[in-house]
């Protein structure tokens, strides 16, 4: 198995929250050490308007942590291309490819934040159709040996050509859920990103919708194409477990109320597990090593080869203990 961290950074060190919970450089010490204990790659989220301090500028955190690292792969988990020009995303993501030695692995999305929606003035509405044609650009974009133009509904652009070129582009990677919406990963030649929410027994019917639909293709499955996000914690005793427990349903709600839109129910990703209050918390990897030890062989079993970890609290103790206690054995 392969295991990364999944998460986010907050630009003041003194007030935790969500994800991570560090301050930039913080983070970048952090993932550094990851890559030296064996952590096979790293995944930032991309949020905005919170008031948290999130990270908003993805890849220039990651071109930092790039020139820090040598192995470490450099995720976006994801990329919200509603919100971006195009052509400009398509250059910055190709000269990150360039300088990481092709360690880019962008995962993009369409969004699901009210909040976010809102302070762009975008109508949520539009997030299908504006990632539709901001992904188009730049596939087309990377691929173009000579220049073109483009006339859409939402972008224009006249006699371009990107740079850097790349001869490949970056590792794609997307978020899904139901079957239709997996099926376009792979019919897109994407690798796939499953939520931190599923159980084990949802988690192996997405799988297999995907590997199906790989194999309809000709393709030959890889169960490093697929990553599962979980939250991770190890706890010294049920006292330790249960406070993290409820750090993690606090972060939760200030996420729920910040995504969720005022006069409308139900949404993308945690909003759709949210229908009873909180997503529950018996997927998250948050107990004694045993316990989690016993939940990996539980994922491994429903065909997960591939994890990413939101470390609670950023704590370097689970992250040093899971590299050496748990990891080896997987």
């Amino acid at each position: 198995m392969l295991f990364g961290l999944f998460g986010s950074a907050q630009a003041n060190s003194t007030a935790l929250g969500a994800g991570i919970g560090q301050g930039f450089l913080d983070y970048i010490d952090f993932n550094v050490e990851a890559e030296q204990l064996g952590y096979y790659s790293t995944y930032l989220v991309e949020h905005h308007f919170t008031g948290w301090g999130q990270v908003s500028s993805m890849l220039n955190v990651l071109t930092w942590l790039a020139a820090r690292t040598t192995t470490l792969r450099l995720g976006t988990a994801t990329m919200v291309l509603p919100w971006h020009n195009p052509v400009l995303l398509a250059e910055q993501a190709a000269t990150l490819e360039l300088l990481s030695g092709g360690r880019l692995n962008l995962g993009v999305g369409k969004g699901y934040r009210h909040a976010e929606f809102s302070g762009f003035n975008i109508p949520i509405e539009e997030a299908e159709a504006r990632f539709e044609e901001c992904l188009d650009v730049m596939l087309k974009a990377w691929g173009a040996s000579e220049r073109f133009s483009h006339h859409g509904k939402f972008w224009n652009f006249n006699d371009i050509i990107v740079e850097p070129n790349l001869v490949k582009r970056p590792a794609m990677w997307m978020g899904a859920g139901s079957e239709p919406s997996i099926r376009k990963v792979a019919s897109r030649g994407f690798n796939l990103l499953l939520d931190q929410f599923a159980d084990p027994k949802l988690l192996r019917q997405r799988i297999e919708i995907f590997k199906q639909a790989i194999s309809e293709q000709g393709r030959v499955y890889n169960p490093n194409e697929v990553t599962v996000a979980r939250e991770l914690f190890i706890a010294k005793d049920e006292q330790d477990k249960q406070a993290a427990i409820e750090r993690l349903n606090t972060a939760r709600r200030r996420t729920i109320e910040h995504a969720r839109a005022p006069d409308k129910a139900g949404g993308s990703h945690i909003l759709s597990y949210a229908k009873e209050g909180l997503p529950p918390t018996d997927t998250a990897l948050i107990g004694t090593v045993a316990e989690i030890r016993d939940q990996l062989h539980a994922l491994k079993e429903a065909g997960a080869g591939y994890l990413i970890f939101t470390i609670l609290g950023g704590s370097r103790d689970t992250l040093q203990r899971f590299a050496g206690e748990i990891m080896p054995e997987f």
